[in-house]
């Protein structure tokens, strides 16, 4: 499973990979890249952090989000 954070980073909000280097995706605010974030993993199984800009931790998803996943099949 991958990892995935959003965070402030000066003006804008970041998408980043764990121990990636830059960002994977960026917007103005955190609602956006939060959309932008899950149509990015919709398709991915991955762990998402949302951050507070203070860098706490807010909240944190999984994804796929709506089905268990066995194997390679999905389970809804």
């Amino acid at each position: 499973m991958d990892n995935y954070h959003i965070t402030k980073s000066d003006k804008l909000w970041t998408l980043v990979k764990e121990g990636a280097q830059r960002a994977s995706k960026t917007a103005a605010t955190k609602a956006e890249i939060t959309t932008i974030a899950a149509d990015f993993l919709k398709d991915k199984t991955a762990s998402l952090k949302i951050h507070k800009e203070d860098a706490t931790i807010q909240e944190e998803r999984t994804f796929p989000s709506a089905a268990l996943t066995l194997g390679n099949q999905r389970v809804e």
